[in-house]
């Protein structure tokens, strides 16, 4: 995240019967967990959809295929005690490889080889607000 500027992204849903595909993020100021779609930044020349589609075969090496696009969110938020902007292209979508499905969690790199945990949540968690989904204004595209 970069101080000043606008970050365009693009994220995934992925779902499995009532839950979707989200990683593990906590936030050290807030002390307090969220959960978010994979995905990430979309380099300059490169679509939304593109960006998509290199962010998660780098960070779980999975390809995707049936690629929806679901809407868009303007997110502003506090991460760490920082000011964030993002626009965030919201997709739906479907692995090739099947055997993502059957995982009840799995784990995923950043760019800068840090980990990161992928769990399959029920929807009704975020609904009853028993856990925190972000960006905030992805609930009601689901």
């Amino acid at each position: 995240m970069k101080k000043g500027q606008i970050r365009p992204i693009a994220i995934c849903v992925f779902r499995k019967e009532d839950s979707i595909l989200v990683c593990e993020g906590f936030d050290e100021v807030k002390k307090e967990y969220y959960y978010r779609p994979i995905g990430g930044g979309i380099e300059y020349g490169e679509t939304s959809s593109n960006a998509l589609k290199r962010e998660v075969l780098e960070e779980i090496g999975a390809s995707i295929t049936n690629i929806n696009f679901l809407g868009t969110v303007e997110n502003i938020f506090t991460f760490n005690g920082d000011l964030g902007h993002e626009i965030v292209f919201v997709y739906n979508s479907e692995f090739v490889e099947k055997s993502f499905y059957e995982k009840s969690s799995f784990v995923g790199y950043e760019d800068n080889g840090a980990a990161f945990s992928l769990y399959w949540k029920p929807i009704s968690d975020f609904t009853k607000h028993k856990l925190r989904l972000v960006p905030e204004g992805l609930l009601p595209l689901l």
